[in-house]
């Protein structure tokens, strides 16, 4: 099997696999509203959310709390920057004139104290303004309250611990009327579903770095399943009947969730498009009763950051999958695994990619060395090929035949080159995944210019060097083309690989370059014995 074969079948997934990914890449519809009705309809609340609120402040988190309902309205990730040489800290929730995103909570029905439909929410109080976590502290309390009317004391208390993103919500109930009260804990994620141009980071709407930006939940039916901001725009509304799982709403490397800690609370699952192109995620609980001058308390928790995959499968089950590895996680998985360890090992998450690339070369080596191997007996035969092509240039099955009765006679599998290209393919993509998926790897530096791995080459110096790469193992190689158009043709690939990989991650190409060098490498070793 000759080198351009292998390049041409490389070449036809990588084309095949991004034009799969621009046919099902999200749309987001934008509202035909003008700004200024945006403005004053969407938000009507926005000053009045960023005034009357508390602020919180832990060593990971830093959150705005509306006492309007007791929202969580704003939410940073100190330990992440917005860019990779920005100062400032990466924003996760928004409250802003052109783009919100909430992690609501209310009491609603017979008795409850929230009305979201119109809006209606209580104002919760505080005794203090600025809460934040003292350096000698592991938790962090606080609480907010609300007396109704009814002379009913609710009490709503976030939790934080120390270095932790799930952040603990207390709905404390005192029944201090002379009836049986009734209610309903929801627990909402709201988003619009349109991304302000002002906040779009421009690489990541190339065609090469789209992925997944939605809503997700996890059920008894279903352990982990992605519901597309698309669909709730279009008013295709989930409604699923569950007493157990969670709901979120992901990004690359981020998300949120809410997770009820109580056993067997939830009733059901739903989204549901609310005004001026908003998108929600919820779940309501079953009814909740608080009987005369007794107290109800009910807990849930709240995922607000990125999305560590350890940490997360503490918290709940099946939260980790909000990592989308795609539909070749079941290869994703086990190699950021791996690639864990070796950066355990050496520190670096470059210098991993480099040694699993080895590790990946040497246990594929058998099959490489077979499929050289077989180019040098293709090589032997082919003038006795040539003599048969010409022998029976006007009957095609027999020149067919006759081929084949070569190939059994010489021991050759003329298919044995496809079968590491074809085994190297689901490798590359799934690095793909990891790679543009795993926080880990976001801002993670390799050397020299190299300051994101999960991002491009700012000076392409990768991508040329991959093509160098290439053009090397084809000097080395066994390849006698005698037909001008497929020389020229296998002089070009090299440039064409370089511009389909300018915009791929610098972690994806260093491991090309890598796996082309030892490749380089394993052609000296076969070609010499």
């Amino acid at each position: 099997m000759d080198l351009q074969r292998n390049f041409f079948i490389f070449l036809f997934f990588i084309l095949s696999f991004f034009l799969w990914k621009e046919y099902k890449k999200e749309t987001f519809i934008q509202p035909e509203v003008s700004k200024e009705k945006m403005h004053v309809s969407n938000f009507i609340n926005y000053k009045d959310e960023i005034s009357n609120s508390i602020r919180i402040k832990t060593d990971v988190l830093s959150l705005k709390v509306n006492m309007r309902g007791g929202d969580i309205v704003q939410a940073n990730l100190n330990n992440y920057k917005k860019d990779l040489h920005s100062r400032e800290s990466f924003q996760l929730l928004y409250t802003k004139p052109s783009f919100l995103y909430h992690a609501k909570s209310g009491l609603i029905g017979k008795d409850g104290i929230d009305n979201f439909s119109v809006n209606e929410r209580p104002i919760y109080q505080s005794n203090k303004r600025t809460f934040e976590l003292e350096k000698d502290k592991t938790e962090l309390r606080v609480p907010i309250w609300f007396l109704s009317k009814k002379n009913i004391l609710y009490k709503k208390t976030f939790v934080f611990k120390k270095g932790k993103y799930d952040v603990y919500m207390d709905y404390d109930i005192l029944n201090l009327s002379k009836k049986r009260i009734e209610m309903q804990l929801l627990n909402e994620l709201q988003q619009n579903a349109n991304i302000p141009k002002t906040q779009q980071n421009k690489y990541k709407q190339n065609l090469m770095l789209h992925t997944f930006r939605g809503t997700a939940y996890s059920s008894i039916q279903n352990k982990f399943k992605k519901y597309k901001f698309e669909d709730i725009v279009s008013n295709k509304q989930l409604k699923l009947k569950t007493n157990s799982g969670w709901i979120a709403m992901v990004q690359q490397y981020f998300s949120t969730a809410w997770i009820p800690k109580e056993k067997d609370i939830i009733d059901y699952i739903y989204t549901f498009k609310s005004k001026k192109n908003l998108v929600n995620i919820a779940y309501i609980s079953k009814k909740i009763y608080v009987n005369p001058n007794t107290h109800k308390k009910i807990s849930s928790i709240l995922w607000i950051g990125p999305e560590i995959q350890d940490q997360m499968r503490l918290v709940a089950p099946n939260l980790d999958l909000t990592v989308d590895y795609g539909w070749l996680w079941f290869i994703s998985q086990p190699l950021f695994q791996l690639l864990r360890c070796l950066h355990f090992l050496v520190g670096n998450w470059g210098v991993s990619i480099v040694l699993i690339t080895l590790i990946i070369k040497l246990l594929m080596y058998p099959l490489t060395r077979a499929q050289y191997k077989s180019m040098i007996r293709m090589k032997k035969v082919q003038p006795k090929i040539d003599i048969i092509k010409e022998k029976f240039s006007n009957d095609k099955k027999k020149l067919s035949q006759e081929i084949m009765r070569l190939y059994q006679k010489e021991k050759i599998n003329p298919f044995g080159g496809c079968f590491p290209v074809l085994l190297q393919m689901p490798i590359f993509l799934a690095l793909y995944y990891m790679l543009t998926s795993s926080i880990e790897l976001r801002h993670a530096p390799f050397l020299l210019w190299i300051l994101d791995l999960s991002s491009y080459d700012p000076y392409y110096i990768l991508p040329i060097l991959m093509g160098l790469s290439m053009f090397l193992i084809q000097k080395t190689s066994l390849n006698d083309i005698s037909d001008p158009i497929q020389k020229k043709i296998m002089y070009l690939m090299p440039f064409i690989f370089i511009f389909f990989f300018l915009w791929f991650p610098s972690g994806l190409v260093l491991y090309y370059i890598s796996s082309n060098l030892i490749t380089i490498i394993q052609q000296k070793l076969i070609f010499n014995n």
